[in-house]
């Protein structure tokens, strides 16, 4: 029996079904998150939730208790906008006590509580100031600790670092990761970043179209997405997509392009072949991170599967630690993560290797994984 269980959700106005079965069972201590592009329903199914939407069908439970029909105020949890929706005419601490004193709690209990979740988030400097004389970041810690100082079975995030600048959503998220880590709490989270799910999460929830398109860890996800929208959504820059067509040559294996004048041959490793089988003679879409595809010094070499070609260079983009680089390999343009002082030049041919562990193979008319 999971923490919070979602079981054949759907949402529907009116003859519009935004949501479709969504089945989800999240433990307690959980960090889950939500993640999708705009519209996708991550924010609807949050609601559906804390009860702020109602469910068509399917069930929500906490605790092994259906809460589809239970009012928000009932269902022990706590919730984070993106707005922050704090009282401007309210105080830190009152803002952060309200709920406690609406439910009755006795003062000396919620002083308690208002000054441990002040020392936790390391807000007490605050607690005097109203809203407005507040930066965002503050803000959000308050928002936060109003949610923590009720202690309930679930946290509910909706996008609460998108009204913030990049540096402040990096040094906030971290803020909330040393959070879940301290304090074991169950949390939902939802966003449209994909760098805060990968970085925050115990498990992601991919969703697009009102369906999860993937439930698994952030390695999971990263390195073997169930399909196309996960490949190119998950991950910056996005996973390179090339048409090959899969040859058996010999005892071999090989992935070739045919767009490129050389052609590109690489060699599969063995244990790909059971999955590949039914695939050759087909064209077939090979998948690979920028990091999998490299200059020759900087692959792994460990690695017991290195395929080494040359290709043109396309364009160079330093970035600090590291150096971006783009070819065309197939007839797609594909992006190569170098070491920073790799020795590359626009419009010259260079040496480029792929790790073919790391590589992944999708059916271009199922659009699925397949190996």
């Amino acid at each position: 029996m999971a923490f919070l269980e979602i079981r054949n959700a759907t949402k529907s106005y009116g003859s519009v079904e935004v949501l479709h079965d969504i089945d989800i069972a999240i433990e307690e201590g959980e960090f889950l998150v939500l993640v999708g592009p705009s519209g996708c329903g991550k924010s609807t199914l949050l609601n559906m939730i804390a009860g702020l939407e109602e469910i068509t069908s399917g069930e929500i439970r906490i605790k092994d208790i259906v809460m589809n029909n239970v009012h928000p105020s009932k269902r022990n949890i706590a919730m984070v906008f993106q707005s922050y929706a704090l009282y401007p005419n309210m105080t830190v601490a009152q803002n952060i006590t309200f709920g406690l004193e609406m439910h009755g709690i006795p003062k000396p209990k919620r002083e308690k509580a208002l000054h441990e979740v002040a020392a936790l988030l390391q807000i007490e400097g605050l607690l005097d100031r109203k809203p407005g004389q507040l930066s965002g970041g503050q803000r959000q810690r308050v928002a936060m600790g109003r949610a923590l100082v009720r202690n309930p079975d679930v946290f509910l995030f909706d996008e609460p670092l998108s009204n913030l600048d990049a540096k402040l959503r990096v040094d906030m998220r971290t803020e909330i990761k040393k959070l879940h880590q301290n304090l074991g709490t169950t949390i939902v989270y939802v966003t449209h970043d994909q760098i805060e799910a990968l970085t925050l999460s115990t498990r992601i929830a991919v969703m697009n179209n009102g369906h999860v398109q993937q439930l698994g860890t952030s390695q999971e996800i990263y390195d073997r997405p169930a399909n196309l929208f996960v490949a190119t959504f998950m991950g910056s820059p996005a996973m390179n997509l090339i048409p090959v067509t899969l040859a058996a040559d010999g005892g071999k294996l090989l992935a070739r392009t045919a767009a490129d004048s050389p052609t590109v041959s690489l060699a599969l490793p063995d244990l790909m072949r059971p999955a590949l089988e039914k695939f050759i003679d087909q064209s077939v879409i090979l998948g690979v991170r920028p990091e999998a595809l490299t200059d020759v010094d900087g692959a792994d070499q460990r690695a017991p599967h290195l395929e080494r070609f040359s290709s043109l260079v396309l364009l160079s983009e330093p970035a600090g630690s590291d150096t971006y680089v783009t070819t065309r390999i197939g007839g797609v343009e594909c992006t190569a993560r170098m070491r920073a002082d790799a020795r590359v030049t626009a419009q010259a041919s260079t040496d480029f290797v792929i790790n073919m562990d790391r590589v992944v193979f999708f059916d271009p008319a199922t659009e699925v994984r397949i190996a």
